[in-house]
């Protein structure tokens, strides 16, 4: 056996494929072990613990293997993740500074911090790892992940949002996407802080969410929407009853009065789909003050937009959208595709009328998300137009409002859509 030799930290031990094979060989020891002893620890990770610790000293008797205390500790910390936790995505999962962990097969795996993405100095040992790995996250949501069913989206108990996609659909092996869940929310504080946002631009938003202001953020996919909405909901009264409706429950509103909903995809056998349309035709049912959209990605935009039509104002959601006026055409072709049978000037007048704030959030090429723009709608002569009050200015790195058409490079004219 091959002396393994390492000065480092448990959780900073780098892999290689002398460490990998260890560690592979020790977790088929291990897990035979206690099968034999029939150790149960479903409650005690102690036990565990001091079970693992006792094998790999009884391995390295028997093959005469010789490891330094440092990489023993990691070794027994590996092996406790492998038979309890995630394997080697669970010292990711625990680390508050990582918001996305993303898995490109066994060897690439990546994680994003600060809006930056970095590659991780950790492997799985092959495909069938993976696999493993993202059959454990699933096995609790009665989902199934195979070549007849390819994909799974879900989430973890700790409010982790999954994306899982495997041959042969994924041709260099299984992906896993995560989305990791703050227990703790951003504050408006801290967004000041991270100039993701200006104080007027704050205090604008805050009004216009206190005034019953329909709002709809837009942005590229993790842009911060759903931080942004979090943070917009806690300037609504607490006596107001709210309904959000969400396909995978991430939004922490701190109000009093909060009726949670959340789709359910189909099951094994393709039956019992929920979809967020029909929650949304729900939750008109349930007497809300307001309906909080987590995501606006289909036909239920129709029943979203209707119902701040017909007195649900201070409604809010988010849509995927790469400005403003390109969130205005997103919600035409979702409209479009909830059957709806009017003209495309109806619709444009329909999403007007029921409208008022367009909140365009994004990342600038540091990883820094923040407000890039915001415009309210107008039906002026029965046509759709957007007036730009703030709007981010690369000179700057500041959000500056718009003042009233002074400054030609930023001109607050009405932009017809």
């Amino acid at each position: 056996m091959r002396l393994i030799n390492r000065r480092a930290s448990p959780d900073k031990v780098a892999p290689s494929d002398d460490y990998e094979k260890l560690k592979s060989d020790l977790h088929k020891f291990v897990i035979d072990r206690i099968e034999d002893d029939n150790i149960i620890y479903d409650d005690n990770q102690k036990k565990l613990e001091e079970a693992i610790s006792a094998y790999i000293r009884q391995y390295c008797r028997i093959y005469e293997a010789v490891i330094d205390r440092e990489t023993f500790d990691s070794l027994e910390k590996h092996l406790l993740n492998e038979i309890i936790g995630y394997g080697p995505l669970q010292g990711l999962l625990e680390d508050p500074t990582i918001n996305d962990i993303l898995i490109n097969g066994p060897r690439n795996i990546y994680i994003e911090r600060a809006g930056v993405l970095e590659k991780a100095d950790m492997r799985f040992l092959d495909d069938r790892h993976v696999l493993r790995v993202i059959r454990r996250m699933i096995s609790p949501l009665g989902r199934r992940i195979d070549e007849s069913s390819p994909i799974v989206d879900g989430r973890l108990e700790d409010g982790s949002r999954i994306n899982a996609i495997v041959p042969p659909l994924a041709l260099d092996g299984p992906c896993l996407s995560i989305r990791k869940f703050r227990k703790d929310p951003l504050t408006a504080q801290e967004l000041l802080a991270t100039g993701s946002i200006s104080e007027d631009v704050l205090e604008y938003l805050t009004n216009a969410v206190a005034s019953r202001t329909n709002i709809l953020i837009s942005g590229a996919t993790g842009s911060g929407k759903t931080t942004l909405l979090n943070i917009l909901s806690q300037f609504i009264p607490p006596a107001e009853r709210i309904v959000t409706i969400e396909d995978a429950a991430e939004l922490q509103l701190r109000n009093g009065h909060v009726v949670r909903l959340e789709t359910r995809p189909e099951n094994n056998e393709g039956v019992g789909e929920i979809s967020a349309r029909e929650l949304v035709k729900n939750a008109l049912r349930m007497r809300p003050d307001r309906i909080i959209v987590g995501e606006s990605r289909g036909g239920e935009i129709l029943d979203v937009l209707q119902a701040m039509n017909t007195g649900h104002n201070g409604s809010m959601s988010t849509v995927h959208a790469n400005s403003a006026r390109d969130a205005i055409t997103r919600l035409e072709m979702m409209v479009g595709i909830s059957g709806f049978k009017g003209s495309g000037d109806l619709i444009l007048k329909m999403i007007g009328s029921a409208l008022d704030l367009i909140v365009h959030i994004g990342r600038k090429a540091d990883g820094r998300r923040c407000v890039l723009q915001i415009s309210e709608l107008h039906v002026i002569n029965k046509e759709l137009t957007l007036k730009d009050i703030f709007i981010y200015d690369d000179v700057s790195r500041k959000v500056l409002r718009v003042d009233g058409g002074k400054n030609a490079a930023r001109s607050a004219d009405l932009a017809h859509i």
